[in-house]
């Protein structure tokens, strides 16, 4: 993957501008400083080897050279879009489905961020804002895709069972085409960002509905029960052990199923 070869597979796709990088810290510090600078709506920045990229609450995101695929998109949201912006993760998360659906595999998204394989992690997403004042100026999508074998961190470093793309297809796809599908994909789905088309697919594709699942935050348990599905919002609905419902807004959470 470089530059010439990203061009020429994104040339069809409507992009904002496209910075390739052969090796950077991450691609959504990047993409948010592009953005500050003016970058227009669907800005994209890809990088082969990422040495400082991060998921959420800092975790460290492994991209070694030529096995993950890392990129940050920048969405200017317009006035139609603003009222749903909660649903930018499960926009990303949708698109990333729907692509690897194409290829014949069955992903499911465990709320809020994550994309699983056979209950494995294959994709992580990290949603960041760039504000003006008190409104929501533009929103950087941060994704990292298990692409090769290669690119599962070493144990040590592993929070969740991990997969890789080579895994689940049997053989090695190109990044470019990878990057070309999830592109395509969201492209199509961000007309319908405040759709119930958008929540009820989201929905549908959920890990662990109707299983019970604890969720965490700074370490302690904040709510645990059965996943029923999705409030408007994009927050996660549960049902308690005592019939009770339960929401579980977006933050720094974690879902585990339970034990």
């Amino acid at each position: 993957m470089n530059a010439r070869t990203l061009t020429k597979t994104l040339s069809k796709l409507d992009l904002g501008g496209l910075r390739y990088f052969d090796s950077i810290g991450s691609t959504n510090d990047e993409a948010l400083a592009w953005a500050a600078q003016g970058a227009p709506d669907l800005s994209i920045v890809v990088a082969d080897e990422q040495t400082s990229g991060r998921g959420r609450e800092g975790r460290r995101w492994f991209t070694p050279a030529g096995t993950a695929l890392a990129f940050s998109l920048i969405l200017r949201p317009t006035a139609e879009e603003l009222p749903h912006l909660s649903r930018t993760v499960g926009l990303a998360a949708v698109a990333l489905a729907e692509s690897m659906r194409k290829r014949s595999l069955i992903p499911q998204i465990k709320w809020p961020n994550d994309l699983l394989l056979s209950g494995q992690k294959v994709a992580g997403i990290l949603v960041e804002s760039v504000w003006s004042g008190e409104a929501v100026d533009c929103t950087v999508i941060g994704v990292g895709v298990n692409v090769a074998r290669a690119a599962i961190p070493p144990p040590e470093l592993l929070q969740f069972p991990a997969v890789s793309l080579e895994d689940a297809l049997g053989s090695l796809p190109k990044r470019e085409a990878i990057l070309h599908d999830i592109l395509s994909e969201l492209l199509a789905w961000r007309p319908l960002l405040g759709s119930e088309k958008l929540l009820k697919t989201w929905e549908e594709r959920l890990a662990f509905r109707g299983e019970r699942v604890q969720i965490t935050g700074q370490g302690a348990e904040i709510a645990a029960g059965k996943v029923l599905g999705l409030e408007a919002d994009g927050s996660l609905r549960l049902r308690d052990e005592r019939g009770n419902p339960v929401t579980v807004r977006f933050g720094d959470v974690r879902l585990r199923p339970a034990t």
